[in-house]
């Protein structure tokens, strides 16, 4: 089955920015920077992506960073919790969002 997002096209990455090089050059230099080793490690900036892909929907970053984790040593149970924090933030977001809508409410029933 076609989809909209073909899966081959993540491969095509570094092309994105081919129109603008020399700032698609420095997004690739301070990407690359971002998931080097550090404070946290390797590991756990692929969970962290692989979390994020998902409150963001973007199926490319979601192939990619189940790789990612995957390949860093993550376990599909440590990779389920990490998605399962991104559903529980995006629902709390969407939820306490509901306090705007009681201020609507409450000033329009005055």
């Amino acid at each position: 089955m076609d989809t909209y997002y073909d899966p081959e096209d993540l491969a095509k990455f570094p092309e994105a920015g081919k129109d603008a090089p020399e700032i698609t050059q420095k997004f690739f230099e301070y990407y690359q920077a971002v998931f080097a080793e550090g404070e946290l490690s390797e590991r756990e900036k692929a969970l962290i992506a692989l979390a994020v892909a998902h409150a963001v929907q973007c199926p490319y970053c979601i192939d990619a960073y189940t790789r990612a984790s995957l390949e860093k040593g993550a376990t599909p149970g440590e990779m389920a919790e990490a998605v399962h924090v991104a559903v529980a933030i995006r629902g709390g977001a969407s939820l306490v969002h509901g306090v705007q809508m009681q201020n609507v409410v409450e000033k329009i029933s005055l």
